[in-house]
């Protein structure tokens, strides 16, 4: 399992949230803030086309394409992603013209879930966003199999919202069955 850490805060609500949902499993996390991601730069219709994946992006990619299981985790920001996560999935676009990564071919089949929190009302507003990552997973032929939504403001929140610990206890109830 391979965790993409989306959010700018060490040890806020989203990463919380995802250290109980992998308790106790086969995990490796990366977080986004520790990386030098720059922002794509589309020369798809100039006589360049995008520049080479490499550096830290081709680190992150080159992990995530080892494993079966993908959890993206990220704050609700303005409704979606937060800016770390959007980069990095935007770079996917120059992964795609990478021939030696064939990163299409590799993504297809993996299984992806979705661990977003957000403010009082994110169970509702962050919907979109669901549906936006299911948009992305149907391109790249992933399966995404679910996705949690969790409420927090201030760090530690997300620990009181006890409708999210229950849906993250028995998610990771299903993860441990699966490993062993």
């Amino acid at each position: 399992m391979f965790i993409i850490q989306g959010s700018a805060r060490e040890q806020g609500n989203t990463e919380q949230l995802t250290e109980l949902l992998t308790e106790g499993l086969d995990a490796t996390t990366i977080r986004l803030c520790e990386y030098e991601i720059e922002q794509i730069v589309d020369k798809r219709h100039a006589t360049e086309g995008f520049e080479p994946v490499e550096g830290e992006l081709r680190t992150i990619v080159e992990q995530m394409l080892e494993h079966d299981t993908l959890v993206f985790a990220t704050p609700l920001y303005w409704y979606g992603m937060s800016g770390l996560m959007k980069v990095f999935i935007d770079r996917w676009s120059q992964c795609l013209r990478d021939e030696q990564l064939q990163f299409k071919e590799r993504m297809k089949g993996k299984k992806v879930y979705l661990v977003v929190v957000g403010g009082p009302n994110a169970k509702m507003t962050g919907l979109a966003f669901v549906q936006q990552f299911r948009h992305i997973c149907e391109f790249m032929g992933m399966s995404f199999e679910g996705w949690i939504i969790g409420r927090g403001s201030k760090p530690g929140d997300v620990l009181e919202d006890k409708q999210t610990i229950a849906e993250v206890q028995q998610l990771n109830l299903q993860f441990r069955q699966l490993q062993s």
